[in-house]
């Protein structure tokens, strides 16, 4: 581990719910996988390695939160994920005063490796430094470590740029890239951070699903 963060199970965690939902048709987090919704089984996967509780962000009537602390947008108006990643970033600062960075996982990506958290810490070297994940060649930035001394540099981006790219922002920044492997399955390599956004790729995901469960 990195002097950065010396210990990847105390980084706080929050889940991102806070999108729109409008390709699936209905709030995603509560579609059903196998025998649990998206949300319950991103829950469950987050905690088996997490000591500091989970929080969420979600819109203030969120229905269920499961107890989880709720960690609505500081800027109204749905304006992107770094959103929500601004959320997270000014949580951390007030709920955990003592941690460099704070963590970001969506509840739409419920395969996502359980050793996410800790392979990201060890890439962060210092404590300004964002780590996001990757697979297949592509950045899931959404599944990032981010410095919370960034949230200033982060609130004036977003009400100040007109296009909000994630990218953009990460450009103005160190940034450590962590490239996640294939997991290997009876019907082919499955992208470690499939993401749920319509019906037909919940149809899918079912079909990940059942393959990895027969490997188990």
């Amino acid at each position: 581990m990195s002097g950065a963060i010396a210990n990847a199970d105390d980084i706080p965690v929050v889940l991102l719910a806070g999108g729109r939902s409008s390709r699936m048709g209905a709030n995603k987090a509560f579609a059903t996988l196998g025998d649990q919704s998206l949300f319950a089984r991103i829950v469950a996967r987050i905690a088996k390695r997490q000591a500091k509780p989970v929080a969420l962000n979600a819109d203030a009537d969120w229905p269920d939160a499961k107890g989880l602390t709720l960690v609505p947008d500081s800027i109204p108006g749905k304006l992107g994920p770094l959103a929500g990643v601004l959320a997270a970033m000014q949580y951390a600062a007030q709920r955990h005063p003592q941690a460099s960075h704070v963590a970001t996982v969506p509840i739409d990506s419920p395969f996502f490796p359980e050793d996410l958290l800790a392979r990201m810490a060890e890439a962060i070297h210092t404590s300004d430094e964002i780590a996001i994940a990757a697979s297949f060649d592509r950045d899931h930035p959404v599944f990032g470590l981010w410095p919370v001394s960034a949230a200033g540099d982060l609130e004036t981006w977003i009400v100040t740029d007109p296009k909000r790219r994630v990218r953009d922002f990460l450009a103005r920044h160190k940034v450590r890239r962590v490239e996640f492997p294939a997991v290997q399955t009876s019907i082919g390599p499955l992208d470690p951070f499939f993401n749920v956004n319509t019906p037909d790729d919940l149809v899918e995901a079912q079909k990940w699903l059942a393959a990895l469960e027969d490997m188990s």
